[in-house]
């Protein structure tokens, strides 16, 4: 029992000392600010900017422009995960459908996701259609990448224990092959994942009147900083959040799918 309580006190100061240089890096900003040395019109200071973030998470702005954010971005990221997946399984399955569609796909996937912004505008015009496509854009290659990658380098006994138990495609594909790919599709995804949330408010800050990238454009443009650092610090922490959630996820549950699948 002693040991155990040591081990919990050493993890929690292990965990402290992750924050150490924040915190110092917090304390001389607000020092800098009170003596002067970093300009309040610009840089603010960490407690106004506390201030200011809580008092737009209380009047509901800070969490309304979080929901707008993430909706398109996460909206996007599954509708990018599900064209990635199904292609790259397909693709990485079928060399001679690669043939066909690998040098169109080479030649689309260098284009910048911002670039299709104007189409995009064309297309559907502002709101979350519009953004919803360039995230879905944005977040498409990593996962078809990682696919056919995962696809390729699967062990090649496993379809040869598939033939010889005569399964049908649909079974090979949701016995075999996803339980043996999904684990570095799931990489892949992460990936996609950041990139949603990074597109997401650069679509919103360039043109898209929603969401958390247009909040910072005002409140820079309304000369407010300490508001702008303050949801800054926002989009940090939810993109922090978002991603050990979908850690978890992968961590925790996804065995689940492949013994269920595997059953």
């Amino acid at each position: 029992m002693a040991r155990n309580r040591q081990a919990a006190g050493w993890r929690a100061i292990g965990s402290l000392r992750g924050v150490a240089i924040p915190a110092l890096l917090l304390a001389l900003w607000e020092a800098g600010a009170a003596l002067g040395v970093v300009p309040e019109d610009t840089m603010s200071r960490p407690s106004a900017i506390a201030v200011a973030g809580w008092r737009a998470l209380w009047d509901g702005s800070l969490v309304l422009a979080t929901i707008q954010t993430f909706q398109c971005a996460l909206i996007g990221l599954a509708l990018a995960a599900m064209i990635a997946i199904a292609s790259g399984v397909l693709i990485g399955l079928l060399p001679a459908l690669e043939a066909v569609v690998g040098p169109t796909l080479d030649a689309i996937r260098p284009v910048p996701a911002v670039a299709i912004i104007p189409l995009a505008l064309l297309i559907y015009g502002f709101g979350v259609r519009m953004e919803v496509l360039v995230v879905t854009f944005a977040c498409v290659w990593p996962i078809l990448i990682v696919a056919v990658s995962a696809v390729r380098g699967m062990e090649p006994r496993l379809m040869d224990i598939a033939r010889t138990l005569e399964m049908s495609l649909a079974a090979r594909l949701w016995r075999i092959v996803l339980p043996a790919v999904l684990a570095r599709i799931a990489v892949g995804v992460r990936v996609s994942a950041g990139i949603a949330l990074v597109v997401a408010v650069t679509v919103e800050i360039v043109l898209n009147p929603q969401g958390l990238g247009y909040s910072l454009t005002v409140a820079a443009q309304s000369l407010h900083p300490d508001l702008m650092w303050a949801e800054l610090l926002w989009v940090g922490l939810t993109g922090w959040a978002f991603n050990r959630l979908l850690t978890m996820i992968d961590r925790r549950w996804l065995w689940r799918f492949h013994a269920w699948a595997g059953a």
